[in-house]
């Protein structure tokens, strides 16, 4: 295999891993509290714990959004220099 493909798919999954990381630990931290919450509070409804994950997920995406797009627009630049130097 081409050591440049290697390269490149190698940055897509840590640019894939790293972009997703905010709005997954946002969740994750959430959902920990609800669920001890609702141990705590013996309130076991399903939605207690969907709801507040949703909104912290969402939150995260957006006080993360210009962080993420600007990763992913720098990968994208780096994956079109690429092009232009390996297409004839």
């Amino acid at each position: 295999m081409d050591p440049l493909l290697l390269h490149v798919g190698r940055e897509a999954i840590a640019v894939a891993l790293l972009v997703s990381a905010p709005p997954l630990g946002a969740a994750l931290l959430v959902g920990l509290m609800t669920g001890v919450l609702q141990a705590a509070t013996q309130v076991q409804d399903a939605t207690l714990g969907v709801v507040p994950r949703i909104a912290a997920a969402l939150a995260a995406l957006f006080v993360a959004a210009p962080w993420i797009a600007a990763r992913v627009v720098r990968f994208a630049g780096e994956c079109l220099e690429l092009v232009a130097r390996v297409a004839p």
